[in-house]
């Protein structure tokens, strides 16, 4: 392995077996399930969304690849119309190890059509446990394997149909090296003795991105830098019926919200106040179509979306200004209180000037904490924001008085898996006065 990490990268233009037909068809779906039912050995899997362009989190292309099965793209969207059975692939693949690179970005999707790994190899979780510093399935691949691939369609479009043949080159690159990729950082993993650390990883992984999506509990509170509004409930409330006339037709067109209004022009709006038609006039993103330009092919892929665009008028915009102006100041919304942890503890703040300047013997104690964790992470070779989150770091120093709890079970509380409690809780109860 060392010499593939002193070698130039080659860079892999196609898959070996060549760049496959998408599977949209039932008679194709059966025969493919069929075909990896006959084959043996871990399941290479990836999947495609159409994040930014369609209003749905839905996957638009799912990948598969296995031994003698070959690489397969399947059109998920297509094939549930037309029934297929879910099942008949869990089947076919059984308890077989699937692997994934950054596994809680699609196991959702696969969750919402009924597809259920039983076991699990993440790559990017191996590889930030194995302290890489660049956790891209393109980074990874390149430092095992000497491979580096083309990346140049990450961000399609990928509801768009037919797909374009290098589209679905691209696709099955994807899963073209995830085997060999496995049986290598899986013989890393054991020589650096992280193997039980991984499996724990993969364990909640897997029950993590099965579990499905988490809805926000106050969806319009997710508009970027949103806290500028914080301390003005008449703004927070424009923000809200803006975003809230935003996904109602974001829904109904089923099209990216920020396609039809950016998160930064509602923050714009929010603070401006227009109080008649003039001054909405005056905001100029409120009245202009959203315009991406990237100086790609994306660019024709977001305006394949403008007819839609120009469908919403800017006077629907207007009219959620003047609804949230017309509230009375009682009806006005306010940021919301901490939510607690599953722990029953409120997130401590992430500003460490607070912490300094309000908090000085809360911010001493994670200093000290801070200081064993990161000792710990060079012992072990091992990142420290993946020997402990640093949030549950942060919650554990924020306690009025730690020396109460039972640092282990506080951390299990947490979410901290098993190994990561076993290293950490010994020292850091020694220190956590």
């Amino acid at each position: 392995m060392s010499d593939v990490r002193d070698t130039e990268p080659r860079l892999l233009k196609e898959p070996r077996g060549g760049v496959p037909d998408v599977i949209s068809t039932l008679d194709g779906y059966h025969r493919y399930c069929e075909t990896l039912a006959m084959s043996d050995g871990p399941l290479a899997a990836d999947a495609e969304r159409a994040s930014g362009f369609r209003y749905g989190h839905e996957d638009w292309l799912i990948q598969f690849k296995r031994s003698s099965a070959g690489i397969a793209l399947l059109d998920p969207v297509a094939l549930s119309r037309e029934g297929a059975d879910w099942n008949e692939l869990n089947n076919a693949v059984g308890d077989a190890v699937w692997i994934l690179h950054d596994s809680l970005m699609d196991l959702p999707g696969f969750a919402d059509i009924g597809l259920t790994p039983q076991r699990l190899f993440d790559t990017e979780i191996a590889a930030r446990l194995l302290g890489l510093h660049r956790f891209g399935l393109a980074a990874v691949t390149e430092h095992y394997l000497g491979i580096t691939l083309a990346k140049e369609h990450s961000a399609a479009d990928w509801s768009y149909r037919p797909l374009p043949r290098d589209w679905r080159n691209y696709a099955a690159l994807d899963v073209e090296v995830l085997i060999e990729l496995e049986s290598l950082m899986r013989a890393d993993l054991k020589r650096n003795g992280k193997d039980e650390w991984a499996q724990e990883e993969f364990t909640y992984a897997l029950a993590e991105g099965l579990a499905g999506r988490k809805p926000h509990p106050i969806p319009w509170l997710r508009v970027s830098r949103i806290t500028q509004l914080s301390r003005d409930p008449q703004g927070l409330a424009i923000a809200k019926s803006l975003w809230e006339e935003r996904d109602r037709l974001a829904r109904q067109y089923d099209i990216a919200p920020t396609l039809l209004l950016t998160d930064s022009s509602i923050i714009e709006a929010a603070q401006a106040k227009p109080h008649n038609a003039a001054q909405f006039r005056a905001l100029r993103s409120l009245n202009e179509r959203v315009r991406i330009r990237t100086g790609t092919e994306q660019d024709k892929m977001f305006e394949r979306y403008a007819p839609i665009q120009r469908a919403v008028k800017p006077k629907v915009w207007k009219l959620a200004i003047d609804r949230a102006m017309a509230l009375k100041p009682n009806q006005w919304p306010s940021m919301p209180a901490p939510e607690p942890t599953d722990g029953g503890v409120v997130n401590a703040p992430r500003s460490m000037k607070l912490w300094e300047q309000r908090h000085p013997d809360r911010y001493e104690r994670l200093q000290r904490v801070r200081r064993v964790v990161n000792q710990i992470a060079q012992d072990t070779r091992t990142p420290a924001e993946i020997v402990l989150k640093p949030q549950i770091l942060r919650n554990l120093c924020w306690l009025e008085d730690p020396q109460e709890v039972d640092i282990a079970e506080f951390l299990r509380g947490q979410g901290a898996r098993q190994w990561q409690v076993k290293l950490v809780a010994p020292s850091v109860s020694g220190v956590i006065i």
